[in-house]
């Protein structure tokens, strides 16, 4: 079932999601994962073992109950190397197998088999979180996986969409040192808070006129991250209605390692928004690429190198005055990666960011592609040569890009993606 046919179940089942969960029981799980919150690597007991876990479906027994999830291994997988755990919640009436078979909420091809992948079902196809019961499923799975497959504790991450978003948010509630982030899209606190206090790294997602969970519920759950983590509070820019873009904004003052960013979209109740259409679509959105950078920005180990014991020169430096010429101010910022690549072709992405006091209106882009590289197809922008120095300006719908806030555009092209652009400048207007 894809997720954007799923709107019209959704709406006719939303009076039930209002039944919230009572809260979960304490487990040693979480207790087990402090280092989630240190920095220090921890590594689990399923590190150096031969796994008798294989990807597809498996059952446990959790609660008295047994349920079922779905289990993605990497490819070539080292049992000696501590790899990400990301558990994907269905939305309501969803399953398991329609998170697996989109990629986890597109993040499966991000991750070039650096994870491990989750993927839970519901009962009754939803995530009421009776008595704490899926909350002690996510333990449950999490002992199940890490005591058989190696996984590094301090970079566990949890996503999911509707009901699935609720679920996300019920599992930072409870298990704030079990999960490095979490992500939500479309979510509203449907599967309870028990706790709800510390500090977990938030991304919410939100369609401005969402017709089923409206965005006010997703911007409380925000708000809870937002108190938590201690970050300054602020009411970021939403796009306006008709625009068919998106506003992301990452806020200031958080604790060091505890960011939260609130996405906010002009569209519907879906988890897969398309700039510059109407038409939700699995493999276009740009949701899946910010999640993956918000959840990779974590380290999962401080640096262990021993710095030089060489006594530095003692030589006194120049006393040349420097130039007191200021550097150019920019009023944007442009960000390239490379999100796929294939035999003779590949994707790239460009994210525009606003860094200045005052929002932009209008936006120009100049790289420089490596050679042998030819862009063949462009969206979200409006570009000028197709080889060597090309030129990008914004769309008729992404040009305003409030403070703090950014946007993207992306292409793809022939030839090798391996090198990827240079000379990347970014001007408004």
């Amino acid at each position: 079932m894809k997720r954007r046919r799923l709107l019209s179940s959704i709406s006719a089942a939303a009076v039930l999601l209002a039944v919230t969960a009572v809260g979960a029981r304490s487990m040693g799980f979480g207790d087990a994962a402090v280092a989630a919150t240190n920095g220090t690597l921890a590594t689990t007991a399923g590190c150096g073992k031969a796994p008798t876990l294989t990807s597809g479906t498996r059952t446990i027994q959790s609660g008295g109950q047994s349920r079922s999830y779905i289990l993605r291994i990497p490819d070539g997988y080292d049992r000696n190397r501590p790899y990400r755990l990301i558990v994907g919640f269905h939305w309501l009436n969803g399953s398991a197998s329609n998170v697996a078979s989109a990629g986890y909420y597109g993040l499966a091809p991000l991750a070039n088999n650096s994870a491990i992948f989750v993927a839970p079902q519901g009962l009754n196809a939803g995530w009421a979180n009776t008595n704490g019961r899926d909350v002690t499923l996510f333990d449950d799975i999490s002992r199940q996986i890490e005591n058989d497959l190696c996984v590094d504790t301090t970079q566990r991450f949890v996503l999911g969409f509707s009901y699935g978003g609720a679920m996300s948010y019920a599992v930072a509630c409870a298990r704030p040192t079990a999960v490095r982030a979490v992500a939500v899209l479309a979510g509203a606190n449907l599967s309870g808070c028990n706790g709800g206090t510390q500090p977990v790294a938030y991304f919410g997602i939100h369609g401005t006129y969402d017709s089923v969970l409206n965005i006010s519920q997703g911007r409380s759950l925000r708000d809870t991250f937002v108190r938590n983590n201690g970050c300054t509070a602020q009411n970021p820019p939403e796009p306006n209605r008709g625009s068919l873009t998106h506003i992301t904004t990452t806020y200031s003052g958080c604790r060091t390692g505890y960011p939260v960013q609130w996405a906010a979209f002009d569209g519907d109740h879906t988890p897969s928004p398309v700039d510059g259409s109407s038409s939700p679509n699995d493999s276009r959105t740009w949701t899946s690429g910010e999640i993956w950078r918000f959840f990779t920005q974590f380290s999962s180990t401080p640096p262990t190198t021993t710095p030089p014991t060489t006594t530095p020169p003692t030589t006194t430096p120049p006393t040349t005055t420097p130039p007191t010429t200021p550097p150019p101010s920019t009023s944007c910022v442009a960000t390239y990666r490379t999100v796929n690549s294939w035999p003779g072709g590949f994707q790239a992405e460009v994210t525009v960011a606003n860094n200045t006091a005052t929002t932009i209106n209008g936006w120009t882009v100049r790289l420089t592609l490596a050679s042998g590289q030819a862009i063949s197809s462009l969206w979200n922008g409006t570009n000028t040569g197709t080889t060597g120095t090309i030129t990008v300006r914004n769309a008729p719908y992404n040009g305003t890009v409030g403070v703090n806030a950014s946007t993207t555009f992306g292409f793809t092209a022939t030839g090798d993606g391996a090198t990827p652009a240079s000379d990347i400048t970014c001007t408004s207007p």
